[in-house]
């Protein structure tokens, strides 16, 4: 018998001219697969990789100054439409895409390039199993968690394409051996629950702390994530859950 296909979730990053396509396009992508052992683990398996594309116009130079890629770079560099379905649906498939902030790789890979993946936001994730990081970029996450194996130098420079995809890998691994498959994508389709008040007289707080007034104003907040976090709360609060901070029980529960 064949030994059983390897299950692999691939985590991918983007660099790109801009933040709004059509009217940018990716001048990068790297990529690092997180495998499920047989001893029931995850762990990074492969090299990753990298390839620089063509994005089909000029860098902006406020763009350039980030990730220091220059139209020199991808001058000779392939297309997206020849490099993208590859490395985003790679064999052995995969069962699901990965990326920091996901929303923001999936306006340039779209479902036809993607065959349909799934997705998973490791950003969305950390706020619900790590809500106590100070904050939860990519590089905070790094350095407040410090994951095991993760090698330095490997990970830099910041704003590159593999090296982001490689620390995310880190991230992405911790999770999958903290919550299943199903649970990190079903968090990914929703907005993001956020642990603390961002901005605002309740700056910094938890939401449980928060009067009802101030709660209620956040119901129409502009911010997606905002306005699905105040309404979690208020949810729970019309469950009869008391307001404050939740106790060390509560939040075993």
């Amino acid at each position: 018998m064949p030994p059983p296909q390897l299950q692999i979730v691939r985590v991918i990053d983007l660099e790109t001219t801009g933040s709004a396509p059509p009217a940018h396009g990716v001048c990068e992508i790297g990529w690092q697969d997180v495998a499920l052992g047989t001893n029931g683990r995850w762990e990074l398996h492969g090299e990753g990789g990298n390839i620089l594309v063509n994005p089909g116009r000029r860098i902006p130079p406020v763009t350039m100054a980030i990730h220091h890629i220059r139209d020199e770079d991808v001058a000779d560099a392939r297309w997206w439409h020849d490099v993208a379905r590859p490395v985003l649906d790679p064999y052995p498939r995969r069962i699901a895409l990965a990326a920091h902030r996901a929303e923001f790789e999936q306006q340039f890979c779209s479902p036809t390039l993607t065959h349909g993946a799934e997705w998973i936001c490791t950003w969305k994730c950390a706020l619900r199993l790590w809500p106590d990081s100070p904050s939860f970029s990519n590089q905070v996450l790094r350095y407040w968690r410090d994951p095991a194996g993760l090698d330095h130098e490997r990970g830099l420079p910041a704003h590159r394409a593999f090296p982001d995809a490689y620390v995310t890998a880190f991230h992405l691994r911790d999770m999958l051996n903290e919550a299943s498959v199903a649970q990190l994508i079903d968090w990914s389709r929703t907005p993001g629950l956020l642990p603390r008040v961002r901005y605002g007289p309740d700056r910094g707080k938890d939401w449980r702390e928060i009067g009802h007034e101030s709660l209620m104003g956040f119901l129409t907040d502009r911010d997606p994530d905002v306005r699905f976090t105040a309404q979690a709360e208020m949810d729970r609060r019309r469950d009869g859950s008391p307001v404050g901070r939740a106790t060390a029980q509560e939040l075993l529960l």
